[in-house]
């Protein structure tokens, strides 16, 4: 850049994406210090990003996942020191139980819980036999029920405190072809929050659906077919993946101060893939320089 000329805001921007410290670009160290906070599938992906930045802003998280490698990866990420990793999987009532139960023991106390843990496969819905369809049901919606009600009725309601619980769904919401399992999957799941968020409002526990759209983790990158992967930014009215320090950052703003009034709702990032498929105007609305056909006006 020349001298006294100024970076371009984008540029600014995916520079901040880019961050590999151990200090949040965004918010301060203490944001969070004091809290304690369990994150689900934290050994990659968004649910890893999510439990740095929260350490990052100073909470103290536990990771939990079926895998011990990938939770102690992100362990050690955190210069900070403030993530802890326990095997998990929250399929199993026990499991969930004996996670609690150790959290609440060490640290007397549980602020937030980040419900990212899932999964789901891609295949037509004629083929998706009845396991199939039973293994995306019990980890998604089952396991989310397990983690939210044991936080909840062990730490969060006892202690008087109240809490935030999140839980990680996907958008589009208009339907997933291909995905059948998942979609209803991901349905109850936040109509779960939406209703818990009433019953629940009279022990100051917040609850939230963060749906995220298509985000570059490497499970996305590596998992699907490469010629759906090739295509997804152009479904994207923004034109590009979304990147896991972003979603982040989402989760570390909600789970602040600034969040106390959020509850209830159902908090989509996607780029606007929601609202329109692609860029817009298609091509078949567009004229020959690419503008926005429009309709003539008579006289």
């Amino acid at each position: 850049m020349a001298d006294g000329q100024q970076e371009p805001p984008r540029a600014q921007f995916e520079e901040l994406g880019r961050s590999t410290d151990d200090r949040s670009r965004l918010f301060s160290p203490a944001l969070l210090e004091g809290q304690i906070a369990i994150v689900s599938g934290g050994g990659s992906g968004l649910g890893r990003e999510i439990a740095l930045e929260l350490a990052r802003c100073g909470a103290r998280v536990v990771v939990c996942g079926r895998r011990q490698g990938p939770l102690l990866e992100t362990a050690a990420l955190c210069e900070r020191g403030l993530i802890e990793a326990q095997v998990c999987d929250i399929r199993e009532e026990q499991q969930v139980d004996a996670l609690v139960d150790q959290v609440l023991e060490r640290h007397r106390q549980i602020d937030l819980l980040v419900n990212n843990a899932g999964g789901q496969f891609l295949a037509p819905a004629e083929s998706i036999t009845p396991k199939g369809f039973r293994t995306v049901m019990r980890l998604n919606v089952e396991g989310t029920w397990l983690m939210t009600h044991a936080v909840a009725t062990r730490a969060m309601i006892p202690s008087g405190r109240g809490g935030r619980i999140f839980s990680v769904t996907l958008s589009p919401h208009n339907g997933m072809p291909g995905m059948a399992h998942s979609g209803a999957a991901r349905a109850a799941v936040e109509n779960l929050m939406r209703t818990l968020s009433v019953e629940w409002a009279r022990f100051d526990i917040r609850l939230l659906a963060l749906a995220a759209g298509q985000f570059e983790t490497q499970t996305l990158l590596t998992k699907y077919p490469a010629a759906i992967v090739e295509r997804i930014a152009h479904t994207i009215p923004l034109g590009r993946m979304g990147r896991e320090q972003e979603f982040a950052w989402l989760v570390a703003y909600l789970a602040s101060p600034a969040g106390d009034f959020f509850s209830g709702a159902v908090i989509t990032m996607d780029g606007a893939r929601d609202d329109w498929l692609g860029p817009w105007p298609p091509a078949q609305a567009a004229d020959e320089q690419g503008r926005p056909l429009s309709e003539e006006r008579r006289r």
